[in-house]
């Protein structure tokens, strides 16, 4: 088994609230068009015409060369968190995502990328952590490689 796990509340009130992200700037406020603007935090699909935050995110504590930071959204007004065992909104909105697995060390265990169908996300999460090298995992988006969530062991 195994849980998707969405960016934590204290996290984004902070960003909600104009902390800085990971490059030290203020969110920067937009307006969603709906699909295609997916919140990390209840991982639902931000609706058309609410507001929402643009920002960089680098899930990783710290900088090292596997540590990729990139754009996400969050929704402005305060959401809950997800907590779901079913695939979030956000991972069936696309035919396909990126998923590969980490070590502890937070590098990208070599042999687990794959672009996988969502239909596959679940046999190809079991494929990746059968392996004991694989701590965590985490799925992107296959076209832009933005980061959607992080697959933990239940």
């Amino acid at each position: 088994m195994f849980k998707i796990t969405a960016l934590p509340t204290d996290d984004v009130r902070a960003l909600q609230a104009g902390h800085p992200d990971a490059y030290g700037a203020t969110p920067e406020r937009a307006v969603s068009t709906g699909a295609g603007n997916p919140c990390r935090h209840c991982l639902q699909n931000i609706p058309e015409g609410e507001e929402m935050l643009v920002l960089a995110h680098r899930p990783f504590l710290e900088t090292h060369p596997y540590a990729e930071t990139g754009p996400i959204f969050l929704c402005v007004a305060p959401c809950e968190r997800y907590k779901g065992q079913d695939l979030p909104e956000i991972l069936t909105s696309s035919p396909d995502y990126l998923i590969k697995g980490y070590g502890t060390d937070d590098r990208i265990v070599y042999g687990t990328g794959a672009i996988t169908p969502t239909d596959q996300i679940g046999a190809k999460v079991r494929d990746i952590f059968a392996r004991p090298d694989v701590a965590y995992i985490h799925v992107r988006s296959a076209r832009n490689n933005c980061y959607q969530a992080r697959i933990d062991r239940d």
